[in-house]
Parts: C-alpha cells; sequence; structure tokens
C-alpha cells in the first residue's frame, strides 16, 4: 500500500466556482479544481504523491493519516 491511502481525498462540487475542486484535507491546504471530476481526483492523487514525496525528501514526518476514521459517516451526522 502506497503511503498516499492514508490520505483521505475529496472532491467535491463547488457551487461558488462553478467547477469540481479536489483537497487532502491534514496533509496539504489547497488543491486542484477542474470540470471533470474523474479528472479533478487523478490529479488530486498525483498530488498527494508529489507533496509524500517532498516530506521523505526533506526528512520530515508526515502528518497524521487521515484515513480510516469514517468520516463520510461523521459527515452525515453532521449534515
Amino acid at each position: 500500500m502506497k503511503n498516499s491511502a492514508r490520505y483521505v481525498k475529496i472532491v467535491e462540487w463547488s457551487d461558488e466556482d462553478q467547477c469540481f475542486v479536489g483537497s487532502c484535507p491534514g496533509l496539504f491546504y489547497g488543491g486542484c479544481h477542474g470540470d471533470d471530476e474523474q479528472s479533478v481526483f487523478a490529479e488530486l492523487c498525483e498530488i498527494v504523491d508529489e507533496t509524500i514525496k517532498l516530506y521523505e525528501k526533506d526528512g520530515k514526518p508526515l502528518p497524521p493519516p487521515t484515513a480510516g476514521r469514517d468520516y463520510a459517516n461523521k459527515m452525515l451526522l453532521v449534515a
């Protein structure tokens, strides 16, 4: 399993931006955006991989993983 699988990746529609926005909470701020949901997710995965490589290159510890925390069901409780 790649380290990138340890981080939640979110792609959602933004009414404000009129496009899909991808983010990876806990690993970096910001993300990527575009008109095609699948393309945004693919780009987001690449950014996550690149970010992890930068952490490793700089000898910095990775932030705590965000995957496996059942965020989807927790969001349902808030909604």
